[in-house]
């Protein structure tokens, strides 16, 4: 990567006129990509062992069949149409389907339980619902009964019991073609009924306590964040993206808005066991992902060093050591110069240049959000030439609210806000936001809007947070999670937990607790695929992950680790327990979010025993 991509910079003033020309809908964004670019790749995706490219115009043929055959079973102007699949090519032809019939989706993380389906399907008002397997369309037909407005199930690859109320893609794009061929304007007039103010999607966030609130986003959101995107120059229509995050969720719906903004390409995948393989495949650009997901590739590289140990080992500390300091000096816009950029020449073809390979070696930078990153893991992965830029934005801000660029970043930041965004502190430090990426309040929850909306279009983010820099946004914490501790000491533990991920390379979660107690203490789990590094290194090779984690050498370990983080933390914040889980956390038993965000309430919850048992 070159230095002039990964060194602070003066930066460059957006282009105002991008945001202030917007499209009014995203069907018109749609229109007009194919029509500006009709034989540039579009999509690519795996199809058995190879991936299948397809154009804008190609794309574009399926999206009216969908869109038509939509309208041919009477959905309406902002009627919902649900989506609950992985994050797949189909999933994106069905989303751009519906907005173009005029209708509003919904979205449906695969992983959520039958009786939520059932609940969002209801709520939402779901006429129709796109499901990508047998296991989904079973999902909704346990619920059958409580679902009258439903009128049909469309599924990506289900093969049971088709007929009836479950017919297969194809068939709807059949009856497209067929509708298309009767009313040729039929999906133009559709698209047209709709405007910057119609629903465009429904996403439900995945709270920790109570039912999940759905968040009313219009098409005026979607195209004010594809045309900010673009304003602040950080993307390029010769791009190539690699998408895996769940699309299901607002930060992987706004990538899509500033691909059809920009018109790059995109790699779809979305197996999260299949992201490093794939990258060096791919050959992306640039990815966006949690901040888990570097932690991992952070954790498998050191590993694998540790285990190799001897010259390797020294020559890779040697290495970041020299990265590190290069990096101090990009990040203050300068480039290293004499010994220090011949030593640099030398880490870089002897160590850096390998790990980038195996992120296909192509890479600009990656961005980052969904959940704090580690500023030391970002300046880890700056010195080997590798740039990740963080962001910040919620469901109910259509994901994109702020973000470093390439050239203007500084690490401990979210960046400055996106043009037509402003930020205002409040007097409790919280981050309150207004723009038009701005929800138009949660749906049929009318008292829920009010709590966080004013009148004025401010919304109370629930982040704490401060403006450092000339207007950069420095995130804390999120104040549900702040507590105080018996002796009246205010804790961060969010905080706490990035420094320890930074600290760790065999740490998969941490929780910091508590609140009303009179010392810290914390739930740990450690990575699976990791872990069994380790586990050889030490003698245990071949023992099941739980034996491994609640071994003796296992809590050791972690224990060294917890010394070195007390050693940075301020006395009241240390932590003076832990306890290894002989498990890790999951998205399944609902401990983490499909975006891969602590659920803390419902993670103490679960383990309150263990907890109390710190303080008895």
């Amino acid at each position: 990567m070159s230095s002039d991509l990964i060194r602070g910079a003066t930066p460059r003033q957006p282009d105002q006129s991008k945001v202030d020309n917007r499209a009014p809908t995203v069907p018109r964004m749609i229109f007009d990509r194919i029509s500006a670019t009709p034989d540039a790749p579009a999509f690519s995706y795996p199809v058995g062992d190879r991936w299948e490219s397809v154009t804008w115009r190609e794309a574009g043929e399926r999206i009216r069949h969908i869109a038509a055959g939509l309208i041919s079973l009477g959905i309406q102007p902002e009627e919902r149409v649900a989506i609950a699949s992985t994050t797949r090519y189909e999933w994106i032809l069905a989303d751009f389907g519906i907005m173009c019939a005029g209708a509003a989706t919904t979205t449906i993380y695969p992983t959520t339980t039958s009786s939520e389906v059932a609940y969002i399907i209801g709520d939402s008002g779901s006429r129709v619902v796109f499901a990508e397997d047998d296991d989904q369309v079973k999902k909704i037909r346990e619920h059958r009964a409580e679902l009258p407005d439903l009128r049909l199930i469309v599924t990506f690859d289900g093969s049971a019991d088709l007929g009836g109320e479950v017919i297969t893609l194809a068939d709807l794009e059949a009856r497209g073609r067929d509708h298309l061929a009767r009313n040729p304007s039929a999906v133009e007039d559709a698209s047209a009924a709709v405007g910057p103010d119609s629903l465009a999607t429904l996403i439900y966030t995945s709270g920790t306590t109570g039912k999940p609130k759905g968040v009313r986003l219009v098409h005026d959101c979607w195209t004010y964040e594809g045309a900010a995107i673009d304003a602040v120059q950080i993307l390029r229509p010769d791009d190539l993206q690699y998408l895996w995050l769940p699309l299901a969720h607002s930060f992987g719906k706004v990538l899509l808005m500033a691909q059809l903004q920009i018109g790059f390409a995109t790699a779809v995948d979305g197996r999260v066991d299949k992201i490093v393989e794939n990258l060096a495949v791919v050959r992306p650009t640039f990815m966006a992902a949690a901040p888990r997901i570097f932690e991992k590739a952070h954790g498998r590289i050191v590993s694998m060093i540790e285990q190799e140990g001897g010259i390797k080992a020294r020559l890779f500390d040697w290495a970041f050591g020299v990265g590190k300091r290069v990096s101090q000096l990009r990040q203050n816009g300068q480039d290293a110069s004499g010994l220090l950029a011949l030593e640099y020449a030398v880490a870089d073809r002897l160590v850096f240049r390998k790990i980038r390979q195996r992120f296909g070696d192509r890479l600009r930078f990656f961005v980052s959000g969904s959940a704090a990153l580690s500023r030391e893991l970002a300046e880890w992965f700056h010195a080997a030439g590798i740039l990740i830029l963080e962001g910040y934005g919620l469901t109910e801000t259509s994901a994109a609210t702020c973000v470093n660029l390439p050239g203007d970043f500084r690490f401990g930041t979210v960046g400055r806000p996106f043009p037509g965004t402003q930020l205002r502190i409040a007097h409790d430090g919280e981050i309150l936001v207004k723009g038009p990426g701005v929800m138009r309040g949660y749906h049929n929850r009318p008292e829920l809007s009010d709590e966080v909306l004013e009148p004025d279009g401010w919304f109370h983010t629930g982040d704490i947070g401060e403006l450092v820099d000339g207007g950069r946004l420095c995130i804390t914490d999120r104040k549900k999670d702040l507590f105080k501790t018996s002796g009246g000491k205010y804790i961060s533990p969010q905080a706490i937990e990035v420094m320890f991920k930074a600290i760790c390379p065999w740490v998969s979660q941490i929780v910091v607790h508590g609140e009303n107690r009179n010392f810290c203490s914390a739930l740990i789990t450690l990575d699976p695929d990791s872990i069994q590094t380790w586990a050889a290194e030490v003698g245990l090779q071949g023992r099941s992950y739980a034996e491994i984690v609640t071994s003796d050498a296992a809590r050791e370990m972690v224990q060294g680790y917890i010394d070195q983080l007390n050693a940075r933390l301020n006395r009241w914040e240390t932590i003076k327990r832990f306890a290894i889980l002989d498990h890790d956390l999951t998205i399944e038993d609902g401990e983490v979010t499909p975006s891969l965000k602590l659920r803390r309430k419902a993670v103490e919850n679960r383990y309150a025993a263990i907890l109390d048992s710190f303080y008895s």
